[in-house]
């Protein structure tokens, strides 16, 4: 009786055994699955790319395809292994019909508590949408955040501004973009003189510093059209304020911007054009008459410095016995 009931037990554990040997091998077989199923699935997206950017002569739409791509390999490995854990709790005995049927109330109870991520969610989707950033960008980001767009996903905009500081900005904050590398840009200059100064002869020379610079051939691909001339735009309190701007391949309009004031101050140099700096007049006011008072005015010099008494003669000097 007791060797019938040890060979029950014997044929129990093995039983046993190899149920959860198989079970183990499921799990196994599927996650090598999924692996092999995400890599190759993010390989025909990379490949997919890659043939579509060799078609396009565009710059601007081999970045789009680029940031859009790298989104599709973010969603396809969240899928395939959201799958793959469906597929292993099953295996391990988990009902997972019960787990769906929660996902609603749970999704739910996640849509009012996270409220912010959704919305990170969503409004990345439609930035992605409508092709309103994408990386190599320079953007202005609600007014707060402006940098070159390192990275665009459906959660955050990674940005680093000059100073090489890194920003992460999740799209549900933004809520509007300037976006400065889109198609073309403008250089926009507001150039100063005294206002002795003849404003057609500066303009004249702002015309000549800006053919010198497009037939430069260091700036010349960077241009886009010659200087367009708005004319006199301002009066300051101590200019007259010019301004013109100039059609540039983005983002090369500050680069353009910089040198071109470079050459016009070695212009206005030259030709004795006066740069004016502020100047403040002092009014003393009227009396009822209309005629205006003295100013009084006082100038107060600094004292003079005391000097120092003399330094007694040496001890030598003042004995007789010295000599």
């Amino acid at each position: 009786m007791n060797q019938e009931n040890l060979l029950e037990l014997l044929s129990r554990a093995v039983n046993g055994m190899g149920s959860a040997t198989t079970t183990a091998l499921r799990i196994t077989v599927i996650l090598i699955a999924a692996w092999v199923l995400v890599a190759v699935l993010q390989r025909a997206v990379r490949a997919f790319r890659l043939r579509i950017a060799a078609r396009l002569d565009d710059v601007e739409a081999v970045k789009r395809a680029e940031t859009l791509a790298r989104v599709f390999r973010y969603l396809i490995a969240v899928v395939v292994s959201l799958v793959a854990g469906m597929l292993v709790l099953g295996e391990i005995g988990i009902s997972v019909a019960p787990i769906l049927g929660a996902a609603g109330v749970v999704g739910l109870a996640v849509g009012f508590g996270a409220q912010s991520l959704v919305r990170d969610y969503f409004t990345g989707f439609f930035i992605l949408l409508e092709n309103q950033i994408r990386q190599g960008d320079i953007v202005q980001l609600s007014s707060d955040h402006a940098g070159f767009v390192e990275e665009v996903t459906l959660r955050y905009v990674r940005l680093r501004d000059y100073d090489g500081r890194v920003h992460f900005v999740p799209n549900g904050q933004i809520t509007s973009i300037i976006n400065s590398t889109r198609e073309f840009a403008f250089a926009v200059l507001d150039v100063g003189v005294a206002y002795r100064e003849n404003v057609d002869e500066v303009m004249a020379l702002m015309q000549d510093v800006a053919r010198g610079l497009r037939e430069d051939a260091d700036f010349a691909p960077r241009i886009l059209d010659d200087l367009e001339m708005a004319g006199v735009n301002a009066w300051g309190d101590s200019a007259v304020v010019v301004r013109a701007r100039i059609k540039c391949v983005p983002p090369q309009q500050w680069a353009v911007k910089r040198e071109y004031l470079r050459r016009l101050k070695a212009v206005f140099d030259e030709r004795g054009i006066e740069i004016p700096f502020p100047h403040l007049t002092v009014y003393a006011g009227q009396d009822k008459q209309g005629a205006a008072p003295a100013l009084p005015l006082r100038l107060q010099r600094p004292p003079r410095p005391v000097a120092a008494p003399a330094e007694p003669r040496a001890a030598a000097e003042r004995s007789p016995r010295a000599a």
